[in-house]
């Protein structure tokens, strides 16, 4: 979903759709991703949207994120940085290029806005 003019969602029973993970990405378990763009900056350097993960163990790169938890939990580790644990009402900012390893310990939703 994509608008070009206000709009209100709410997140915990938003339709998302399957986003598959690179098997490369998957550390332990069997994680599936999920999403929805809800908008997008005509010139892509804007995306917000809701993104889902299943428990299990994964890499990723990250954008320059900010998120807010609605529900699940899951532990954040950054390469030669801080470990976050996160849960539902907590925001997390993420550094474009932060190499992570996210270990899901309850699918876990969430808003986020990133800045290309």
């Amino acid at each position: 979903m994509t608008s070009m003019s206000s709009f209100a969602v709410h997140i915990p029973d938003a339709e998302l759709e399957a986003d598959p993970l690179d098997p490369a990405q998957i550390l332990a378990g069997t994680p599936e991703v999920s999403g929805a763009v809800l908008w997008e900056s005509e010139d892509g350097s804007q995306i917000r949207g809701i993104w889902q993960i299943t428990p299990g163990t994964v890499t990723d790169t990250e954008a320059n994120e900010l998120f807010v938890v609605v529900s699940g939990r899951a532990t954040i580790a950054v390469e030669g940085g801080d470990t976050f644990d996160v849960g539902p009402g907590d925001a997390c900012v993420l550094r474009e290029g932060d190499r992570t390893v996210w270990t899901v310990h309850e699918t876990l939703r969430k808003a986020y806005h990133i800045s290309l």
